[in-house]
């Protein structure tokens, strides 16, 4: 059985201090969870303080980006051992704000990948179509062609390893959600990809990422292919982010 995923994605949000105050009450509200992973992935400023805050907890911290190179002239970036090094376990590599606003390519996503791999770290990679794309009825292209490129070259042994992240670009920051059964239909495809190419769909963790709140959490877990969430803006309250982490009671409360 799939162990479920929820990953906060803090992005360019809280300072060292906030960073610290907001892992200190995570930690004490998710003391004995045992029903999912929790990952926080705060800004590279805060990644180390955050790391030492959660340390003895069910918490694991991420790092929001990574590059493919060890060291070099590449002002501006963080190598794997330097995220490692702060106290990450997992790195999250191609969301769409990257691939939109950094040039992220497929081709990157794979670099980097690779990187986050021979250091130990657990890949959390972001697939996901536009609004124009799925209008278009080209959401299975675009999901194939970023699967197929971002795991160009990977082993089985490699691919069992890494979390997949769906994230419709419209859906991201905008309050628009995908439906539950939407989210899962693209879930479903994804899985179809992962066994044709690595034989290994059933063990395959899927996040689904894009406006996810306490609100909408159990209906999204609820489906039998969605393992977990990637939250953007919901992750930055720890009220909000600890109803999501806690979704088997949001089941137990709705009608």
């Amino acid at each position: 059985m799939r162990h479920p995923v929820i990953a906060g994605n803090w992005k360019m949000h809280k300072t060292i201090a906030q960073g610290v105050a907001f892992a200190r009450q995570l930690k004490a509200r998710v003391a004995g969870l045992h029903h999912c992973d929790v990952v926080i992935a705060p800004p590279f400023t805060a990644l180390a303080a955050v790391a030492d805050t959660v340390r003895d907890s069910p918490i694991a911290v991420a790092a929001q980006d990574v590059h493919w190179d060890r060291e070099g002239a590449h002002t501006g970036d963080v190598s794997a051992g330097m995220i490692v090094e702060a106290g990450c376990s997992h790195v999250i590599i191609g969301h769409s704000e990257r691939r939109q606003e950094h040039g992220e390519t497929d081709e990157t996503v794979n670099r980097k990948l690779r990187a986050a791999l021979a250091a130990g770290l657990v890949p959390i990679v972001c697939v996901g179509e536009t609004l124009r794309d799925r209008d278009a009825g080209r959401t299975e292209d675009v999901l194939a062609r970023q699967f197929e490129g971002g795991f160009a070259g990977l082993t089985a042994q490699d691919f069992s390893r890494i979390i997949v992240a769906y994230e419709p670009v419209w859906a991201i920051g905008t309050g628009r959600t995908a439906t539950p059964s939407m989210a899962a239909e693209s879930h479903r495809f994804l899985r179809r990809l992962a066994e044709k190419a690595f034989g290994a769909a059933a063990g395959l963790r899927i996040l689904y990422g894009g406006s996810v709140k306490p609100e909408n959490i159990a209906g999204l877990m609820a489906e039998e292919d969605i393992d977990g969430a990637l939250v953007g803006g919901a992750s930055l309250e720890v009220d909000s982010f600890s109803a999501i982490v806690n979704y088997p009671q949001a089941r137990r409360d709705q009608p």
